[in-house]
C-alpha cells in the first residue's frame, strides 16, 4: 500500500474509532492498585524457596530429589520474572536429575517434557513423554501431556486418541484440554461451554493456581468472542487472586488499546508490568502501539530492542514466529529461513501459515498459495491466519475467496488490532 494513503487511512480510523465502540469496558480504579506494586510476592517467594533447596542439597550433595523442589522454584522464577536465565536453569537441574535417576521416574520426565514444551523444544518433549509412557507410571498424567505435545507438533489425529484414552467430565485437566480441542476445530462455543466447567472445577477445589490459569484463559476466549466486558472481568477475577499475574494485565492492556483505542493508557499499563515483569513481547506490543499512533521511530526502537533481546542464545527457537512475521513485513528473505524452521519444529497449519505469509510478502504469490491452500485452508480458524490467506488470494486474484473471508474478519477486528483492520478494510 502507497505509505502516504496509508497514513491517510490511520488518521482517519483513529479519527473515527471513539465512535465505534459505544462504550467504555475498562476503568483503572479497578487495576491501579495491581500496577503500583513494588515488589513481586511471587518472585519472593519462589526464590526463598530455591535458596532454601539449594543449600540443602550443598549440605547433601547425594540428595538428588532436592533438584526437583529446585527446578520447580526456578520455574515460578521465570513466571514471575520472564527471565529466560531462571528457564534454563531449571531445565539444567531436571537434566541432572533425571540422569541420576537414569531416566526411570516418570513424574521427572514429565517434569523436564514441560520445560521443553514452555522452550518450544516439543519434539525433545515428545521423546521424553514416551518413555513415561513405556514407563507407566501415572499413566492418565501421562497421557495428558501426550495430547498437547502432539497438538503442537500438529499430530491432530494422535492427540484426539490420547483426548479420548483420559476422556472424564469430571476431571478439570480432561475438560481443558477437550476446550481446546473445540477451539482447533472451530468449535468456539463448545470451548467457551467446556472451559467454564472447567473452572467451576476448579473454583471447587479452591486452589488458587487452577483459578487463576482457568480465570486468564476463560478471559482470553470470551475476547475470541466478542465478549469483552466478560473478558476483562475476568482478568481482573485472575488479579484478584494474584497482584503479579502480568498476563492477566497484558490482557487488559489489549482490551484497552484494541478494542478502546487507548494508546496511551495500554502504554501506561505496559510501563507498570515492565518493572517486576519483563519479556521480548512487551517490546512488540510497544511497537505496534507506536505504530498506531504513527511515531514510527519509536516503533523501529522497539524492534531494534526486540532483536537485541532474542540475541541470547537461551531463547533459541520461542520467537521465531514473531521474528519471522517482522521481517516479512519489510520483505526481509530471513523471515523465510525462520519460518522452515518453523514448520520443522512444529508442522502445524500455523506453521505453515507463517511460510505462506513469508512468501507472500517476498513476492512469491504463487507458492504462498499453493502453501495456504494445502496446510492452512480449513485446518486452522485463527483470525490471523485468515487475514493472510484473503492477502494472498487478493495477490492471486481470487477477489470471491477475498469477499468471503473478509466479513469474518471484520468481526474479528478485536483480535487482530487496529493496525490489521485497517488492512482488512482495504481487502
Amino acid at each position: 500500500m502507497n505509505t502516504k494513503l496509508y497514513m491517510l487511512l490511520l488518521v482517519i480510523i483513529m479519527a473515527t474509532s471513539c465512535s465505534e465502540n459505544t462504550k467504555t469496558i475498562t476503568n483503572p480504579e479497578d487495576y491501579n492498585q495491581f500496577l503500583t506494586l513494588d515488589t513481586n510476592t511471587e518472585t519472593v517467594n519462589a526464590t526463598s524457596e530455591y535458596n532454601f533447596w539449594t543449600k540443602k542439597l550443598e549440605a547433601a550433595p547425594n540428595q538428588f530429589s532436592y533438584l526437583s523442589q529446585i527446578a520447580g522454584a526456578e520455574s515460578r522464577l521465570f513466571k514471575s520474572t520472564g527471565n529466560i536465565k531462571h528457564l534454563k536453569s531449571a531445565e539444567q537441574s531436571l537434566i541432572t536429575l533425571n540422569e541420576q535417576t537414569q531416566y526411570n521416574s516418570a513424574g521427572h520426565l514429565r517434569a523436564l517434557a514441560r520445560n521443553y514444551i514452555s522452550q518450544h523444544k516439543f519434539k525433545q518433549a515428545l521423546e521424553l513423554l514416551k518413555k513415561a509412557e513405556e514407563n507407566g507410571q501415572n499413566l492418565e498424567g501421562t497421557k495428558k501431556m501426550l495430547f498437547d505435545v502432539h497438538m503442537e507438533l500438529g499430530d491432530f489425529d494422535i492427540a484426539k486418541n490420547y483426548l479420548e484414552d483420559v476422556k472424564d467430565l469430571n476431571d478439570f485437566g480432561y475438560l481443558i484440554r477437550l476446550s481446546k480441542w473445540s477451539d482447533h476445530k472451530g468449535d468456539l462455543a463448545s470451548a467457551i461451554n467446556y472451559l467454564e466447567r472447567a473452572t467451576l472445577k476448579a473454583e471447587s477445589s479452591k486452589l488458587d493456581d487452577l483459578m487463576e490459569w482457568s480465570y486468564t484463559n476463560l478471559a482470553d476466549f470470551y475476547g475470541h468472542d466478542g465478549q469483552i466486558e466478560k473478558s476483562y472481568n475476568y482478568y481482573l477475577k485472575a488479579l484478584a487472586l494474584n497482584p503479579n499475574d502480568a498476563y492477566a494485565k497484558k490482557g487488559i492492556a489489549w482490551i484497552v488499546y484494541s478494542y478502546e483505542k487507548n494508546a496511551s493508557e495500554a502504554n501506561r499499563i505496559l510501563d507498570a508490568i515492565t518493572q517486576l515483569h519483563n519479556a521480548p513481547d512487551y517490546l512488540l506490543f510497544k511497537a505496534e502501539i507506536a505504530e498506531y499512533q504513527n511515531n514510527i521511530d519509536a516503533k523501529n526502537k522497539y524492534l531494534a530492542s526486540y532483536f537485541e533481546a532474542i540475541d541470547n542464545k537461551d531463547y533459541g527457537d520461542m520467537y521465531n514466529v514473531y521474528s519471522s512475521k517482522i521481517l516479512a513485513d519489510t520483505k526481509n528473505e530471513k523471515a523465510i529461513a525462520l519460518a522452515k524452521i518453523e514448520v520443522d519444529n512444529r508442522p502445524t497449519p500455523l506453521s505453515y501459515d507463517l511460510l505462506a505469509w513469508s512468501y507472500y510478502n517476498n513476492g512469491n504469490v504463487k507458492k504462498a498459495l499453493k502453501i495456504a491452500e494445502q496446510y492452512v485452508l480449513g485446518h486452522t480458524f485463527e483470525p490471523e491466519a485468515q487475514y493472510h490467506i484473503a492477502a494472498i488470494y487478493k495477490a492471486n486474484g481470487k477477489l470471491k475467496e477475498v469477499a468471503k473471508l473478509k466479513k469474518e474478519l471484520q468481526e474479528s477486528s478485536y483480535e487482530l488490532g487496529p493496525l490489521t483492520t485497517i488492512i482488512v478494510n482495504q481487502l
